[in-house]
């Protein structure tokens, strides 16, 4: 990959530089294994690092070719490919999802009246197609201890897909649609499995299997041969170890339950979560988003629907669990650079996944980064916000 000189593109490469030695720092403290950076503006790359480890026991270094785990930045690409089929006439975002699956024609909602105990009721207002795009919709992920509906998630769906490695995509979300809703639907932000029922409609709408869906319409045409929802064995080599906090300080490899078998072909490939991808590859992805929908003559979307998608969706007063920001149709989106404490332009978007990948697009300074890494939990280190403020300090025009 060329990499432009900074300057000609307004950076200050002594700058950027500091990248570099506080991803290094972070390696040597032997809090993280290994780490890939990626700074873009104006469609040329300005910045491209790598550092410490893909696998300590192997003696792999990273390299720009490792592959990630990429988790929830899969939720991105899952709501580009149901925007692709809104703009084909085949879904409104205001449909109701039952529309589509039956199995959510009887979902119910959780009634927290003071003294009613744990009743179900009717929505208000059937699920939409936007509700899950803007995890609205009141699903649930089974993440939270002692919260009713997050048990049920683990009840329904979890031990599910434990009790039967064959179960389908279908029959998963037809798990998730017996949960009742954690709240109406469109009333508040409840991250979730909305996503991955986002990739069943979109396999219902298309006719063809989700993980066919976006290597043909997606990663194909902008030329992404790396990303898919497995490694195979030819690639399996480059697949980056996820580590975790050992006991007494350092690293271990870890798996964690929602780490999936990722050197095999899934029987239910994750909309919400399941793909892996190298930098390289989630470059192209960002820079279509960057270019309003087109890239290399390419286009998958229109200018305006990559408006609408980049568009806060939330009601007044509701945010993805950040006051600073708002949320579109699959990323959030900066709305108080104030609130938000750290460097950045209005009108930012992104999102990360749960082994510490992230990214954002900036589409005032035209300017795209990608951190990737292999770390769970996440958040456990600022490395995310961290790169972030380093990018941005870096521009100098």
């Amino acid at each position: 990959m060329d990499i432009a000189t900074p300057e000609t593109l307004g950076f200050s490469s002594q700058r950027l530089a500091r990248i570099n030695t506080v991803m290094q720092h972070y390696v040597d403290e032997n809090k993280l294994a290994g780490i890939v950076t990626l700074v873009a503006r104006r469609n040329e790359v300005v910045h491209l690092a790598k550092c410490g480890m893909a696998d300590i026991d192997a003696g792999l270094p990273m390299e720009f070719d490792t592959l990630f785990r990429i988790f929830s930045m899969t939720k991105p690409i899952t709501s580009t490919a149901v925007l692709m089929l809104y703009e084909e006439g085949r879904l409104r975002l205001t449909d109701p999802v039952s529309q589509y699956i039956p199995a959510f024609k009887d979902v119910k909602v959780l009634d927290y009246t003071e003294g009613s105990g744990v009743r179900q009721v009717d929505p208000v207002r059937p699920v939409t197609i936007r509700d899950l795009l803007t995890h609205t919709a009141g699903l649930s992920y089974g993440f939270d201890e002692g919260v009713y509906v997050d048990e049920s998630v683990r009840k329904h769906v979890w031990t599910a897909m434990e009790a039967n490695p064959d179960l389908t995509l279908e029959a998963f979300v037809a798990q998730v649609a017996k949960v009742p809703l954690a709240h109406q639907p469109g009333t508040r932000f409840r991250y979730s499995l909305a996503t991955d029922v986002l990739g069943f409609l979109a396999q219902i709408i298309s006719g063809m299997p989700f993980d066919d869906f976006l290597k043909r319409r997606i990663f194909e045409p902008l030329g992404m041969p790396d990303t898919d929802f497995w490694a195979p064995p030819e690639k399996i080599g480059r697949l980056a170890v996820c580590y975790g906090p050992a006991e007494g300080g350092g690293l271990q490899a870890t798996n964690p339950r929602t780490m999936m078998d990722y050197t095999r072909h899934p029987k239910i490939p994750s909309g919400g979560g399941g793909l892996v991808s190298t930098i390289v590859d989630y470059l192209r992805f960002c820079r279509m988003l960057l270019n309003k929908g087109e890239l290399d003559g390419v286009r998958l979307l229109g200018r305006k629907t990559v408006e609408l998608m980049t568009t806060n969706h939330l009601p007044d007063g509701v945010h993805p669990d950040d006051p600073a920001y708002g949320f579109g149709l699959g990323v959030n989106v900066l709305m108080d650079l104030g609130k938000s404490q750290t460097l950045g332009s209005i009108g930012s978007f992104g999102w990360g996944g749960a082994a510490n990948t992230n990214f954002w697009i900036d589409p005032v300074e035209e300017l795209i980064g990608i951190l990737m890494l292999q770390f769970m939990p996440s958040e456990t280190y600022p490395v995310a916000p961290d790169f972030r403020i380093l990018a941005y300090q870096a521009l100098v025009d």
